[in-house]
């Protein structure tokens, strides 16, 4: 193991944490291994728990802006030992400093190598200039008198509990203690509606179904919109041996990615909210956003994460909807190309294409079985017919043994010459002869 522009290494938890997260956050994201020292050996560390929780409580302390739903803290145990791991993505609101230190050159870093290096004012003064301006979490909701007992169910399924200063905990609050939209978007009631549509054919014209799912708890919508994918999402069948292939007609992996992507990512702050569709060839989801605006195409095909809404996402990774910060993009991309998806100034598309590929194969493999069947079985006649050829004589017993075929195989055999008009019985069965036409 060795350092790089992504992996730091610290022996022990040190006062250089917060520098190095700020570093990454402004970068390209990466990891800080605590546990292994700069010569790339495991030491470990004692406490682990404790370390987790010190760690957590910096980060969210000490750094600005808010980088909630941008880190995550881990136990791993490597070689035996204890190691914590920080996982962090590649801010959205950059520069990211240091909140004792300010917003300049002694608080704001960047990593170059395997070194943080402070960020000369030149830089900070350019990043400001291309802040994205509206944040949901700046944003008050349209009602104040919210309620939370869906989340708190949801939290509850995942053995986590959600104490008295849950709200606070999971920026629920704009600057001035109101609820803001990422609290509207989890509460019991809103007035967000999310739209499940299915057309009749390839385009949008005829259409067959029209649902909305919002006004609730956005988890609960999110678990709607996925059965509703599963009761379209065809499961195709073939048999063979020694197993069944079963396969959907898109891929379910993929498709719960973009799904979880289309809820974290989108841009709520003009109300706009994913849509959901079916057609005849392939299934849509349109999110609401210029994603290009805050990351490169190269940046998002690799799975550089950085979230639109990482209030959103923190929440979406306590409750085990994503696994690991930038996991999700580059396996769609594997399994489908980049050609499904589509980026505008408005609006963001993922078309996933149905795959007939196992009914396919089971075309082919009936033709070609069929085509094997033909060609065995006009083999076979040429040889009964040149069998007769060269014994006018020969019983139906001895042909059905020669050629390992029951009575009814020749007799089939020497009906089908008949029809042909290549052979044909002269006199009695006892006693006549096969004569060849």
């Amino acid at each position: 193991m060795k350092e790089t522009d992504r992996i730091e290494f610290k022996e022990q938890l040190t006062s250089e944490l917060e520098k190095e997260v700020v570093a990454f956050l402004n970068g390209k994201g990466g990891h800080i291994y605590i546990g292994i020292n700069d010569k790339g050996s495991v030491v470990g560390v004692q406490n682990s728990d404790e370390i987790q929780l010190k760690i957590k409580d910096r980060l969210i302390s000490n750094i600005r802006p808010s980088i909630m739903g941008l880190f995550e803290v881990e136990n791993k145990e490597i070689d035996g030992k204890n190691v914590v791991i920080i996982g962090l993505a590649s801010g959205t609101t950059p520069p990211y400093y240091i909140k004792q230190k300010g917003r300049s050159e002694a608080g704001c870093f960047i990593r170059i190598g395997t070194a943080s290096q402070p960020m000369p004012e030149e830089m900070i003064e350019q990043l400001l200039s291309k802040r994205l301006p509206v944040s949901i979490a700046n944003l008050p909701a349209r009602r104040q008198d919210l309620t939370f007992a869906q989340l708190k169910i949801y939290y509850e399924e995942k053995r986590k509990h959600l104490n008295a200063h849950f709200a606070n905990n999971l920026s629920f609050y704009t600057p001035d203690k109101q609820y803001n939209q990422v609290a509207y978007l989890f509460a019991d009631e809103n007035r967000f509606s999310f739209r499940f549509a299915k057309w009749l054919g390839k385009n949008r014209i005829d259409l067959v179904q029209n649902e909305e799912l919002g006004d609730r708890c956005v988890l609960t919508v999110i678990n709607d919109v996925m059965s509703r994918f599963n009761v379209e999402n065809t499961t195709l069948a073939r048999k063979t041996y020694p197993a069944r292939i079963e396969k959907n007609i898109v891929d379910k992996s993929a498709l719960r990615e973009a799904i979880i992507n289309a809820f974290a990512h989108n841009d709520y702050s003009e109300g706009n909210t994913p849509i959901f569709e079916v057609f005849e060839d392939k299934f849509e989801i349109t999110t609401y956003g210029d994603v290009l605006s805050w990351m490169t195409k190269k940046e998002f095909f690799s799975g550089v994460s950085r979230p639109k809404n990482p209030e959103i996402m923190r929440i979406f990774k306590d409750l085990e909807l994503v696994e690991n910060l930038g996991s999700g993009i580059p396996p769609i991309v594997e399994k489908y190309g980049k050609k499904i998806f589509f980026f505008s100034k408005n609006i963001f598309r993922i078309a996933f294409p149905y795959d007939f590929s196992v009914e396919n194969d089971k075309k082919t493999t009936q033709k070609t079985t069929q085509k094997t069947t033909q060609k065995t079985t006009q083999k076979t006649t040429e040889r009964v017919l040149s069998a007769i050829r060269e014994n006018p004589n020969i019983l139906i017993e001895e042909l059905a043994e020669m050629f390992d075929l029951t009575i009814d195989g020749i007799n089939w055999q020497i009906r089908k010459l008949k029809n042909l008009e290549l052979l044909r019985r002269v006199g009695p069965d006892n006693g006549g002869y096969w004569e060849v036409l």
